[in-house]
Formats: C-alpha cells, sequence, structure tokens
C-alpha cells in the first residue's frame, strides 16, 4: 500500500458530516421572527451559516433591539437540539468515508466544529459515527477563538499529535475553510450544490486545494493528492 499523503483528517460536522443547516436555521429564523426579524430560509442561511449564533448576538440586537441573553442561547439551542434530534441526517456517503479513513490512519480522524460539542456528539451519535470520532471531537466552544480563527484546528491537530501543516481538513463554508487555512493545513472544499454549503466559486476564492461534490470521491482524492 503506498504512503498517504496526510498523516490526519480533520472534519468540520455541519454540512460536511450532517445535514443539518437547514434545521438549525429554520429554528433560529422562527426564533429571530418571535423577536420581530423576519427572514426567510435563505435570508438566514445567508447571513448566519458557519457563524454561531452567540458570535451573531450584536447583529441579532441591532437588527431587534432585544438583548441575546444566556437564556435565549439556551432556549435555541434546546429547540435546535429537539429539531436536530427528530430531523438530522448524514451526508450521503460519509459512513463509508469516515470508515475507510479511520482504517487507513490507525484512527488519526476527528471532528473540529464551530459548534457547541452537546450538539456535535447528538448529530454524531444520531448518524452512526460516533465511535469513529471518540475521544476526538473538538468544539470552537473550547478554544480562546471561534473559526475562521485556526484555533480549534490546531486544538484538533495538537490532540491527534500531528502537524497541521499534515492535516487534510474537509470545510464547506468559507469561514470554516478560512480557518483550517489559518492553521497550516490542506483543505478540501465540500460543495455539492445545495443549499447550507458555500459555492465551488466561494471555497476556490478563499483558498481551498480542491473541490468535490461527492463524499464517496473524497478517500481517493486524499490518498492521490500530490503535496
Amino acid at each position: 500500500m503506498s504512503a498517504f499523503p496526510f498523516d490526519a483528517v480533520l472534519f468540520d460536522c455541519d454540512g460536511v458530516l450532517v445535514d443539518s443547516e437547514t434545521i438549525t436555521t429554520a429554528v433560529l429564523a422562527t426564533m429571530l421572527g418571535e423577536l420581530g426579524w423576519h427572514l426567510s430560509l435563505d435570508d438566514a442561511m445567508a447571513i448566519f451559516i458557519g457563524k454561531t449564533v452567540m458570535d451573531e448576538a450584536p447583529l441579532i440586537e441591532e437588527k431587534t433591539g432585544v438583548r441575546i441573553t444566556t437564556a435565549w442561547i439556551e432556549s435555541f439551542r434546546a429547540r435546535r437540539n429537539a429539531a436536530l434530534e427528530r430531523d438530522v441526517t448524514a451526508i450521503e456517503g460519509i459512513a463509508a468515508t469516515v470508515g475507510a479513513l479511520h482504517a487507513r490512519l490507525d484512527g488519526r480522524i476527528a471532528v473540529a466544529s464551530g459548534a457547541d460539542r452537546h450538539k456535535v456528539r447528538l448529530q454524531l451519535a444520531k448518524i452512526g459515527v460516533l465511535d469513529h470520532f471518540e475521544g476526538r471531537i473538538f468544539s470552537g466552544h473550547e478554544t480562546p477563538r471561534n473559526k475562521p480563527h485556526p484555533d480549534v484546528y490546531l486544538a484538533a491537530a495538537a490532540g491527534l499529535g500531528v502537524d497541521p501543516s499534515r492535516c487534510a481538513v474537509i470545510e464547506d463554508t468559507v469561514t470554516g475553510a478560512t480557518a483550517g487555512r489559518a492553521a497550516g493545513a490542506t483543505v478540501f472544499g465540500y460543495s455539492p450544490g445545495e443549499k447550507g454549503h458555500s459555492s465551488k466559486q466561494a471555497l476556490r476564492a478563499a483558498g481551498v486545494a480542491d473541490v468535490f461534490e461527492d463524499m464517496a470521491q473524497l478517500p481517493a482524492l486524499l490518498a492521490g493528492w500530490a503535496r
């Protein structure tokens, strides 16, 4: 077997492992409407995809005149979690891809998400891949800065004992791709052309190494990559 070009693979979660963005954003849009800021789902996704509600609290307060409290954030997360528990699904082909890369890299794969840990674990358990990532889940809520800063990817690489420059990062948004590149990793953009993902053009402009649209392609893409 030829040498694999990377020592580890670091996955974003939402939009890369799970098809969750429309679910989460629909809950957020409903709750913003309750505060008086009425957005279509498309408009809400354009504003909030790749960002955390906590980080966007100043914008919400500006648009609604309502102070976003810890209690409001907790209410949002509770409603979001209930919707995800009911409706979240796996990105097509991800289970086989995760299994193949986990085996090829002797377990050196991780999740580096901008979301809170509870959300990540809930979703990975729901789609049946949590065992592949147990002990290797990293949340931007637990680092000094969240994406687009590199902190969560640097933490994931350190947790695996791998130099960030030897990591492949899998992202579907410009925010996440910016974080991965800032960490010094080689970033691959997943862009299936559906709602909730950055476009191929936007990901290329953000400096990703390559863009792909089918998760089944990923193991071969990484294995054949010429660094």
